[in-house]
C-alpha cells in the first residue's frame, strides 16, 4: 500500500515561463485538445499556460485585441510560443489525469507552423483505463465518552452510504484526489474540534491497495494517528491603546474553578486610552478555559474580536511567543495581542453622480466607533446633491434642477439586543448587530417631490456562515410627505381636460383639478404613514466587487401598514377604521394615509467564468405586493419601479412602465408586480493600463413593472383607467422591455468604475428596433 497523497506542482504553477528572443515571431493561433474523452476542452484550456489570444465572445480565433495591436501598438500583444511552457503543460495534463484516476494517461504534442509565423499547438491524450474506488474505511480513530461523536464522525464522511461494517463504506465510484484530500481535511477538524489539538497533515494518510482481479479497482484505507487528548488552558487578552502598545494601567482576571480545585482563568491587560470594557473582551472568547480544545471555537473567538469593528488583532496563537504550541502539557494557552482604532472619525467627501443627468454632491460624517466601550458605532452624516437634466432626457417639462439632502444618523452594536439577545450562543449565530436609524430626507424627482421622509429603524443583522445571512427589520416607521412636479401636475391637466372640436379648452385647470379622476390620482401624493416589518435571507458565494463567479441570492418578504392601523383602530382614531390617522400633540399637521400590505422579491444572480478572462452573467428578479384588509393600493414609497443605471439600462430612474402606459400618461407611478431578467458579457482585452484590468461588455435587459389586480381607479364612467398598465397573463410578455448595447469595466482592486451605452431593442411605444437613440449609463460596481 503506499499513499495517494503528494505535492502536485501543476495547481501552484502560475508563473509563465521567459520567452526568448528567438522566439518572438512564432505566434500561437490554435490550440487543440484530442483524446480527451472524459475531460472537457474548456477545462484543459484553464489548465495549460500555451494559450491563444482572447478570443471575443468565444469566437475561434476572433482576436480583435491583437489586431488593434498590429495596427495600433495598442492592444494586446501576439501570445508567442515558447516549447518549455509546451512541456510543463504535458506534465500538468498528465497530473491533472491522474488525479481524476487515469493512472495510465499517455500525454503528447505536435507543434504545426500551419502558416508563417502562425503556429498550431495540439495536445494528444491517451487517457488509458479508469480507475474506480472499492470501498473506504477507517483505522486508528481514538475512543470518544459521547457515542454520538463518533456517529457523526462517519455520518458526515464524504463516502458514507452503504455500510460494509461499522468502519467501512461501499463507494463504487470513480477515483479522484481531491475527493480524498476533502475527506483528509474533515478528519483533521473532526479531530482538532474534539480536543486532539496536535494532528497535522501527515497525521491522516490515505493508504491505496489495487484489487487482485482488477488493477483500476481499488481500496482506501485512512490511518489516523490523533495523538494527544487536549484541553484549552490560560486566555491572555492584551488591548492597547490607538498609539500602541506602551505598558498598562488596568488588569482584571477572571478564575474558571475546576471541580473546587483551582483551574485556568482570563487575564486581560488593557491602557486606559483604549477605552473600552473588560467585559467586551471576555465576552469574545467563544470557549470556557479548561474545556475540551477546539479549534472552531478558537476561529470563532478570532472572528468575534474581528467583527467588533473598532479592533485590531496585531496577534493571537497558542504560545506566548506564537511559536508552535507546548504539546507536552495536557491544556494550551491562548494570547490575544489587539489594539483600538481611533474612536473619532470625521470624513469629507465629493462626488459625481448620473441618475437623471449629470450632477455633483458632497457630504460629512462623523463616526464614534467605541461610543461607551462596548464597541458601540455611532455616526451622524449630512449630505446633498444637485443634478442637471436636460429637456431631452425628460418626458415632460424642460430643462431643470434636481436636489437632494439627506441627514442621517445610526447607532449599532455587535450583537443582538432585545427581544433576540438569548439567540447570541446558538450555533446558527457566527456573529450578529444590531442597528437603530434615524434619517430624514428631501429630494426632487421625475413625477413628484419628497418634501420629507423621515424614517426610524431597527435592524438585526445574523451571519449564519461565511455564505449565509440573515436581515431582520423589526420595526421600519416611515412618514413622507410628497407632492406632484410641476410639470407632472401641468401634464395631469393637459390630458383630462376636454377640447371642443377646435381644439380649445372647455373647462378651467381649476375645474380639471377638481374632477373626480384626477382627485383620485392625486390623493396618491397626500402625506403617508408606512410600517414594515421585513425577513431578508440572503446567500452568497461570490466576490461582490468583482462578481466574476459564483451566486448571490437573496429573498424577502414583508408585511406593511399594521402599526398605523393598530393606531387608527385602538389609540389616536376616532372609531372607524378609514385608512388615515392623525398624529397626536401636531407632531405631523395633517392626517396621514396609511396602507396595509404583503410584499415578495426573490434576486438571483449568477456569475460563470467560460475562459481565463470572459465572464457570463445572469440576473433574475420577480417581485409581487398585494394590498389587503381594504386598502386597494400601496404606499408611494414601497412600489416597484423600473429603469436606471442599475436596472433596466436605457430607460432613466423609474420611467419605465407601468405595462404599456407611455412615459407622459403616467398618473400612478410604480407598480405592485415587477418582472425582469439581466445578461451580461464581460471580457479583459487590456490588463494593468492606469492600474485597472479593462473589460468589454455586452449586456441585454428585460422587464417591466405593473399595477396589481387591486388596484382599481375607476373614472366616473365606471372606467379602469389603469388597465394598459395591469399585469395580465394573457399580455404581459408583449408589454416586456428590452435593451441591448456595449460597455465598458474599469476595474481596480476595490472600485469598478462601469459605463454603459445602451440602444432601446423594444421601445414598448415604437415597436421592435424603431428607437436608434443611444442612452448612456454611468455607475460604481457592476450592475449586477
Amino acid at each position: 500500500m503506499t499513499p495517494c497523497f503528494g505535492d502536485y506542482s501543476f495547481a501552484q504553477n502560475t508563473q509563465d515561463e521567459e520567452i526568448t528572443e528567438d522566439d518572438r515571431t512564432e505566434v500561437v493561433r490554435k490550440v487543440r485538445f484530442t483524446g480527451n474523452r472524459n475531460v472537457g476542452n474548456r477545462t484543459l484550456s484553464t489548465l495549460v499556460r500555451t494559450r491563444t489570444n482572447r478570443e471575443f465572445l468565444g469566437i475561434p480565433r476572433f482576436t480583435p485585441w491583437y489586431y488593434i495591436h498590429n495596427v495600433f501598438g495598442v492592444g494586446e500583444s501576439p501570445a508567442l510560443l515558447n516549447r518549455e511552457t509546451v512541456s510543463n503543460d504535458m506534465d500538468r495534463i498528465r497530473l491533472y489525469y491522474e488525479n481524476l484516476g487515469f493512472f495510465e494517461v499517455e500525454v503528447d504534442t505536435t507543434i504545426i507552423e500551419y502558416r508563417s509565423e502562425r503556429f498550431e499547438v495540439s495536445f494528444l491524450i491517451r487517457e488509458g483505463p479508469m480507475s474506480k474506488i472499492r470501498s473506504v474505511s477507517y483505522t486508528g480513530l481514538p475512543e470518544f465518552d459521547d457515542e454520538r461523536l463518533k456517529r457523526d464522525f462517519f455520518s458526515d464522511s464524504y463516502f458514507s452510504g452503504n455500510s460494509i461494517d461499522d468502519s467501512t463504506f461501499s463507494v463504487n465510484e470513480q477515483y479522484k484526489a481531491q475527493e480524498l484530500r476533502n475527506e483528509q481535511s474533515r478528519i483533521l477538524s473532526f479531530l482538532r474540534d474534539n480536543g486532539y489539538a496536535s494532528v497535522q497533515r501527515d497525521s491522516v494518510r490515505a493508504l491505496v491497495k489495487q484489487s487482485d482481479q482488477d488493477p483500476q479497482t481499488l481500496d482506501i484505507l485512512y490511518s489516523i494517528r490523533p495523538g494527544g487528548f487536549y484541553s484549552f488552558g490560560d486566555v491572555y487578552i492584551k488591548l492597547s491603546g490607538p498609539e500602541g502598545p506602551n505598558g498598562f494601567d488596568e488588569s482584571k482576571t477572571i478564575d474558571f474553578p475546576q471541580n473546587s480545585e483551582p483551574g485556568f482563568s482570563i487575564y486581560m491587560e488593557k491602557q486606559d486610552d483604549a477605552q473600552t470594557r473588560f467585559e467586551l473582551l471576555a465576552n469574545q472568547i467563544m470557549f470556557t478555559p479548561g474545556e475540551r480544545y477546539s479549534q472552531s471555537d478558537y476561529l470563532r473567538s478570532i472572528n468575534a474580536f474581528q467583527n467588533l469593528g473598532m479592533i485590531l488583532i496585531n496577534r493571537f496563537g497558542l504560545s506566548e511567543d506564537s511559536s508552535l504550541p507546548d504539546y507536552s502539557r495536557p491544556d494550551i494557552p491562548v494570547y490575544f495581542d489587539l489594539q483600538t482604532l481611533p474612536k473619532h472619525s470625521l470624513r469629507a467627501e465629493f462626488f459625481g453622480m448620473r441618475r437623471y443627468g449629470f450632477g455633483t454632491g458632497a457630504g460629512v460624517n462623523y463616526t464614534n466607533n467605541n461610543l461607551f466601550g462596548r464597541a458601540e458605532n455611532f455616526s451622524v452624516s449630512v449630505s446633498g446633491n444637485i443634478e442637471f437634466v436636460t429637456s431631452r432626457a425628460r418626458p415632460i417639462g424642460g430643462s431643470t434642477i434636481f436636489r437632494t439632502f439627506e441627514a442621517r444618523t445610526e447607532y449599532s452594536l455587535p450583537r443582538l439586543n432585545f427581544p433576540f439577545g438569548r439567540l447570541e450562543d446558538r450555533s446558527w449565530v457566527e456573529s450578529s448587530r444590531t442597528f437603530y436609524t434615524l434619517s430624514y430626507s428631501q429630494s426632487s424627482q421625475e413625477f413628484f417631490d419628497v418634501n420629507s421622509d423621515i424614517r426610524l429603524n431597527l435592524r438585526y443583522e445574523i451571519a449564519h456562515s461565511q455564505r449565509l445571512r440573515s436581515f431582520l427589520d423589526l420595526i421600519e416607521l416611515v412618514v413622507i410627505d410628497t407632492d406632484p412636479s410641476s410639470d407632472f401636475r401641468e401634464n395631469l391637466i393637459l390630458q383630462f381636460t376636454d377640447f371642443d372640436d377646435d381644439g380649445e379648452p372647455t373647462e378651467t385647470p381649476e375645474e380639471v383639478l377638481n374632477k373626480f379622476e384626477v382627485q383620485r390620482i392625486l390623493e396618491d401624493f397626500r402625506p403617508q404613514f408606512s410600517s414594515i416589518i421585513r425577513y431578508t435571507f440572503r446567500s452568497q458565494n461570490t466576490n461582490l466587487i468583482k462578481r466574476n463567479f459564483g451566486y448571490f441570492s437573496e429573498f424577502s418578504v414583508a408585511a406593511g401598514g399594521n402599526i398605523p392601523y393598530l393606531m387608527d383602530r385602538f389609540l389616536v382614531g376616532s372609531g372607524e377604521v378609514d385608512g388615515t390617522i392623525s398624529l397626536p400633540l401636531g407632531i405631523f399637521p395633517s392626517e396621514l394615509g396609511y396602507s396595509r400590505f404583503f410584499k415578495f422579491s426573490a434576486d438571483y444572480r449568477r456569475y460563470l467564468p467560460i475562459s481565463p478572462n470572459a465572464v457570463f452573467a445572469f440576473r433574475m428578479f420577480g417581485g409581487y405586493a398585494l394590498p389587503y384588509g381594504g386598502s386597494e393600493s400601496l404606499p408611494l414609497n414601497r412600489r416597484f419601479f423600473a429603469g436606471g443605471s442599475n436596472d433596466i439600462r436605457g430607460w432613466s430612474p423609474f420611467r419605465l412602465g407601468p405595462g404599456a402606459i407611455p412615459e407622459t400618461e403616467v398618473t400612478v407611478p410604480g407598480g405592485e408586480v415587477k418582472l425582469a431578467a439581466f445578461t451580461e458579457f464581460r471580457q479583459i482585452f487590456m490588463r494593468n493600463v492606469l492600474n485597472a484590468q479593462w473589460h468589454i461588455a455586452w449586456h441585454t435587459d428585460a422587464g417591466n413593472v405593473w399595477y396589481g389586480p387591486r388596484n382599481k381607479f375607476l373614472d366616473e364612467d365606471d372606467q379602469d383607467i389603469l388597465e394598459e398598465g395591469r399585469f395580465s397573463f394573457d399580455t404581459f410578455y408583449e408589454q416586456i422591455a428590452v435593451s441591448t448595447g456595449l460597455g465598458l469595466r474599469l476595474d481596480w482592486e476595490f472600485l469598478v468604475a462601469r459605463f454603459d451605452f445602451t440602444f432601446r431593442a423594444h421601445d414598448l411605444e415604437r415597436g421592435w428596433f424603431n428607437d436608434p437613440n443611444m442612452y448612456f449609463s454611468f455607475g460604481i460596481g457592476h450592475s449586477f
